[in-house]
């Protein structure tokens, strides 16, 4: 079969151990991020599946008009709004995902609070540049965490938390804040208290449809001056420009960020990157070894398995009477 894999932008994909399973398929692995449609249709117009990396190309029923070979998307993570479900089904088209740990992502929230409250980048090109200690740094025990969303990865973050002596707190829907109770910790008596008394808010909202600017201009002036926003989920949770306006204003007084409104980010062309007190990394939250193989392991598993007659984990399992053949 022909496979197409695209957005694999450090060229990784094939020194994974998980990439032998695809053996015996014609595979094209591309590098670059590509939006245009014409220039999409053109790479992918003869690929039996194709297996995104996460979020970064866009599946639309007009691109799915003019891929008349294709059978198979194997997305590497759950699906979310990036794929039109209804469209591909209408098409005859199979939709498999997988799912992953979220420990890298976690990990790397973690990180972020750690170089933030402690000026680690800053001090690192200040000693490169042969200066000494400019900046005096906050330890995270003693301070309140807020955690909106304990799932797979707000849980892993409470938990670090706890492990470091912070004062965590969860905010987010009753599902989700009645297992934070359960695991014993506390629930933010509002949504503004949320954001006023926390020390550090991080997102770990699952993207969709509803959760697009979830956090409004209202809930970042409510944070401290002294407060720490960290984002490694996704940039649509805040309205675009928003959370740069909320930075310039000084409430909060400081952002780590992983996501972004356009990605890839290129030329530094982001208004986050021209502040001071914002923290960026180039989307790397899932961007590991062990993840990688995980991620990718699942998704080439569920391609031999469609191609061997036995497709699994489909996102839209009524498409199975409609296959092409």
């Amino acid at each position: 079969m022909r496979i197409a894999i695209p957005d694999d932008y450090q060229d990784c994909v094939r020194t994974l151990d998980c990439f032998a399973r695809l053996a015996g398929h014609d595979v094209t692995v591309y590098h670059d991020n590509v939006k245009d449609i014409d220039a999409l249709a053109a790479r992918l117009s003869d690929a039996d599946a194709i297996v995104l990396t996460r979020e970064r190309t866009v599946i639309t029923a007009a691109l799915l008009d003019r891929l008349p070979r294709l059978r198979l998307i194997s997305q590497t993570g759950k699906v979310a709004g990036h794929i039109d479900l209804a469209a591909c089904s209408a098409h005859g088209i199979a939709v498999a995902e997988g799912s992953g740990s979220g420990a890298a992502t976690a990990e790397l929230a973690w990180a972020l609070m750690l170089a933030s409250r402690r000026h680690l980048v800053a001090e690192v090109n200040r000693l490169r540049a042969g200066q000494w200690q400019g900046h005096l740094g906050q330890q995270l025990r003693g301070q309140r965490l807020g955690v909106w969303s304990y799932g797979r990865i707000g849980k892993q973050v409470a938990g670090f938390g706890r492990a470091f002596g912070m004062k965590v707190w969860v905010w987010g829907r009753e599902a989700s804040t009645a297992d934070a109770r359960a695991d014993g910790f506390e629930v933010a008596p509002s949504r503004e208290v949320f954001f006023a008394d926390s020390d550090i808010v991080t997102l770990h909202i699952r993207p969709t449809r509803d959760s697009e600017g979830i956090v409004t201009a209202d809930d970042l002036a409510r944070m401290k001056p002294t407060g720490l926003l960290v984002n490694t989920s996704r940039a649509e949770l805040i309205p675009p420009g928003v959370l740069a306006d909320a930075l310039r204003a000084g409430r909060p007084g400081f952002a780590a960020v992983d996501a972004y409104e356009r990605e890839p980010v290129l030329g530094a062309d982001d208004p986050l990157l021209t502040l001071n007190n914002a923290l960026c990394t180039p989307h790397i939250g899932f961007v590991e070894k062990d993840n990688y193989e995980a991620y990718y392991g699942t998704a080439f598993d569920n391609l031999n398995s469609f191609f061997a007659g036995t497709p699994v984990n489909l996102a839209n399992p009524d498409v199975v009477a409609r296959l092409r053949a």
